[in-house]
């Protein structure tokens, strides 16, 4: 690659960096293949759920992209990720003598515990919630009206910790209470200068308990190279520069298969259970969270792979990762190839959540407004208002006696400020346009996996409108609504 190029494809790489990034190069220079790359690039962009991707190779991104209206400087709700993030917290406070793995639950909230306990929760250990191998069956609820450690602790433990495997983000919770326990921080403020300010994570939110507790298993929100650099410090054994901030030892411990989780070879869910990390196919480890929040260490490789996304199958996002990804990685540096590297760069750049598309309007139906009967979303009523200047529809709902107004750009993404059912006001960006006589907007909630598709059929005095979500822990569509004019 002739050095011109190569200062103006680094350059238009790093437009999005921060000051406490990772370096960038080109994906040659760290022996991978920009072919190979582009080839997983469009694979993932058909799932039409992807929310951002980043590769780490020695150190050095070589390949990131973000699906419009998702962006780099947006922070990205991690689910089950966070639970990784916890884990970490444990073993730093275990390094400072707060805690040791052997310490028994019981110990850290004897005013929680039940006034008998049996001998299977006196034996339960903090070793047995970092490996999900608490002894429930069951995994214990979180509810408002009662502090969760107390739920916990009171939950039948029939089986002898430590030698059964459930999945259990409740046992995440309890390490987060641990950790405040013993150190007087939510886990949040206690990673603050351990681990978020020497990697350069900006403005990490977490969630909350109403016991005013990080959420431990869930709720931690930062952006997609942030996640890289967390991987890559985990690839480094807990060094970043020239500072060890995570035990090598509590790294090794960590990632390493501390409990059996199953046993079919093509399942990156049955390859085994550490501390809050899942051992992966192909010798890697991850943190993953619900929906496709990914931190792939690629240990072997020297590589790092960071991906959110919004998928019902998080396991054919992984398929794509070993069966595209995995072969662009080389052991020796590449030749340049300016032309792969510049179509890749391109590529990566023009990427962007679909839009609905548009061959048709009915302008008749602007600025009528349709009442809606009593609903679980509590939907008012509802307008749709054009544009004259560049034909865009905005939704003017109400809701709940509150009204919003939801610009829907045509083609292209408008940025506002939306709720919509049980996701709260929040940014958002949404796009409408008219096909087959109804008028469906998407509206993307671009710091979370979610995505609304609302579908509007007028007919007479009547509109039919039908509300889905991408993806949920429970249902994602909801009853059609018909409203009528007023």
């Amino acid at each position: 690659m002739k050095t011109g190029c190569l200062v103006v494809l680094i350059a238009s790489v790093c437009s999005v960096c921060h000051a406490a990034d990772l370096p960038r190069s080109t994906p040659e220079a760290q022996g991978v293949s920009s072919p190979a790359v582009l080839s997983f690039v469009e694979a993932i962009d058909q799932v039409d759920a992807t929310n951002s991707f980043m590769l780490v190779r020695h150190g050095h991104v070589v390949a990131e992209g973000w699906w419009t209206p998702y962006r780099a400087a947006a922070r990205h709700s991690l689910y089950s990720l966070s639970k990784s993030f916890t884990s970490t917290a444990v073993g730093l406070a275990i390094a400072e003598g707060k805690l040791s793995l052997d310490d028994e639950v019981l110990k850290f909230f004897p005013e929680d515990a039940p006034a008998e306990p049996d001998k299977n929760l006196k034996a339960m250990r903090v070793s047995d919630l970092l490996r999900m191998s608490t002894g429930q069956q069951t995994e214990p609820a979180r509810r408002a009206d009662e502090p969760w450690t107390k739920t916990f602790l009171n939950h039948p433990v029939p089986l002898k910790p430590g030698t059964h495997f459930l999945y259990n983000t409740s046992a995440t919770y309890m390490q987060s209470a641990i950790v405040q326990k013993v150190t007087g921080q939510t886990v949040l403020d206690y990673l603050r200068p351990r681990l978020f300010e020497p990697l350069g994570i900006d403005g990490p939110t977490w969630e909350m308990s109403p016991q005013g507790i990080s959420t431990g298993g869930y709720g931690l929100s930062i952006r997609t190279e942030d996640i890289a650099k967390f991987g890559q410090l985990y690839l480094r054994k807990g060094r970043w520069q020239d500072k060890q901030l995570v035990p090598a030892g509590w790294v090794e411990a960590a990632t390493a298969r501390q409990t059996s989780n199953g046993s079919n070879p093509a399942s990156d869910w049955d390859q085994g259970y550490g501390y809050q990390f899942w051992r992966s196919r192909n010798g890697a480890y991850r943190g993953d969270g619900a929906f496709g929040q990914f931190c792939i260490v690629l240990s072997e490789q020297d590589a790092v792979v960071a991906i959110t996304s919004g998928v019902k199958d998080m396991q054919g996002i992984l398929n794509l990762v070993w069966d595209k990804l995995l072969p662009a990685l080389k052991p020796s540096a590449l030749a340049a190839d300016d032309g792969a590297a510049q179509k890749l760069a391109q590529r990566l750049k023009a990427l962007a959540v679909r839009t609905p598309e548009s061959i048709s309007e009915r302008a008749e139906i602007a600025g009528r407004s349709y009442v809606f009967p009593a609903n679980d979303l509590k939907l008012e009523t509802l307008s749709l208002e054009r544009d004259a200047a560049d034909g865009h529809e905005t939704l003017v709902t109400r809701v709940d006696g509150v009204e919003q107004r939801i610009a829907c750009g045509r083609g292209k993404w408008q940025e506002g400020q939306v709720a919509w059912g049980s996701i709260l006001r929040q940014p958002a960006a949404a796009a409408g346009g008219w096909a087959n006589e109804a008028f469906t907007a998407k509206i993307c909630f671009y710091e979370t996996p979610f995505i609304v598709t609302l579908q509007l059929r007028f007919a007479g005095n009547e509109l039919t409108l039908n509300s889905e979500t991408n993806v949920g822990f429970g249902r994602t569509k909801q009853p059609e609504l018909v409203g009528k004019s007023q």
